[in-house]
């Protein structure tokens, strides 16, 4: 009987290594797009991230994926749309921002998404909005105003939003929707299959943003960005992430990405040279504790944090 809390302690902490090497590839990829900036336009990453994703799923899902050809003419609309949210609109913005703000910054922002997920979820999907939700909501909202201010929430009333923060803002949102609107969408196709005509619609609507963009060509110095977005981001990522929720639960799994503005800050200073500030500091601790409040409180049948198990596709 003593050795049961020793094994279940085991087996949560082997479970817990999937989810956080998600986290850990979500925030290379936030050190990644900023990497991008300068090195390949927005318009021409996110084109050659997905496409290479779609070729790479082709041979292991495309067959199945052909056979339910039937499902994909019912459902091709909503996975259009959700291609749309989670691949085009996201990632797209979410390079742009990279030319205007820090990586230390998207950190942050990347971190509030389950909690911008209960939002969304009690509004369209009606699931039940706590008060620890609204609390956490709004103490995440001081944290990123004063971030984003630079300390100086003054400065956005006298100078506006920074345009590389505002654009992530937006992103974030995007992916935060399409969460939400997967699980409202519930389509009877595997979530593999799913995910690659999400990828092939993406990279169709992506054509003409890379066509009317500035065309980089893939070089020596690109490609590695290029493979890590496409790669580990897309595609490793988010297998990892089903076992997490599968094996801890989506809401503990989801407590994990808590710790993604702590990596990423210490990956951009260490690969980007970024130099972190007190505002960085206090800025992301109200983000964090609001997130954490938000999502700690939440009633256990309520699974909006199952919306970050699907933002690992576009991250």
């Amino acid at each position: 009987m003593s050795s049961q809390p020793n094994s279940s302690t085991s087996i949560v902490s082997t479970a817990g290594l999937a989810p956080l090497l998600t986290v850990l590839i979500w925030s290379g990829n936030a050190v990644v797009t900023k990497a991008s900036a300068g090195l390949i336009s927005p318009g021409s990453i996110s084109l050659y991230r997905w496409l290479l994703a779609f070729v790479v799923l082709l041979p292991f899902v495309g067959r199945a994926a052909w056979r339910n050809r039937a499902q994909l003419r019912e459902h091709w609309l909503k996975l259009a749309i959700l291609g749309a949210l989670g691949m085009v609109i996201y990632q797209s913005l979410a390079y742009e921002a990279a030319k205007t703000t820090s990586a230390v910054n998207m950190g942050v922002m990347l971190a509030l998404m389950p909690l911008l997920s209960t939002f969304f979820a009690s509004l369209l999907i009606g699931e039940k909005l706590s008060i620890a939700s609204i609390a956490g909501g709004a103490i995440s909202l001081i944290g990123l105003i004063y971030l984003t201010s630079q300390g100086d929430p003054i400065r956005l009333v006298n100078g506006g939003l920074h345009v590389g923060d505002g654009l992530m803002i937006i992103a974030v949102l995007a992916n935060s929707l399409y969460g939400v609107m997967l699980r409202r969408w519930a389509m009877p196709l595997p979530m593999w299959q799913q995910l690659f005509w999400q990828i092939g619609f993406s990279t169709v609507l992506l054509i003409p943003v890379f066509l009317m963009g500035d065309i980089s060509p893939i070089t020596t110095a690109n490609l590695p960005l290029i493979l890590y977005a496409a790669i580990p981001t897309s595609l490793i990522a988010p297998f990892c992430w089903m076992i997490g929720i599968h094996k801890l639960g989506a809401g503990r799994a989801s407590l994990l990405i808590n710790l993604l503005p702590i990596i990423v800050a210490a990956l951009a200073w260490a690969l980007l040279g970024e130099q972190l500030h007190s505002y960085h500091a206090i800025g992301g601790a109200l983000a964090l504790i609001g997130v954490g409040l938000g999502l700690r409180k939440a009633p256990a049948k309520n699974d909006a944090a199952d919306e970050a198990s699907w933002e690992a596709e576009e991250a």
